[in-house]
């Protein structure tokens, strides 16, 4: 379970100052609300998978890494 800042803080947050488990876990939730998000959540969360994919721990070929939660 996430233990984290909450959504509110990170948005203020540059997301190159996200934790890992933090990408992870907002990753998953926008995926679950990825039909009823508008423009600017879809913009937040394609921010999300860019930081994401710019992080050398989340490794591109890993089938997994939207789901991870542990690191």
């Amino acid at each position: 379970m996430y233990d984290g800042r909450d959504f509110s803080e990170l948005s203020m947050t540059s997301k190159e100052q996200w934790s890992e488990e933090e990408l992870a876990h907002f990753h998953e939730c926008f995926q679950q609300i990825l039909p009823y998000l508008n423009q600017e959540g879809a913009v937040i969360y394609r921010e999300i998978l860019e930081e994401i994919k710019s992080r050398p721990s989340f490794q591109p070929n890993q089938t997994d890494w939207e789901i991870r939660t542990e690191f």
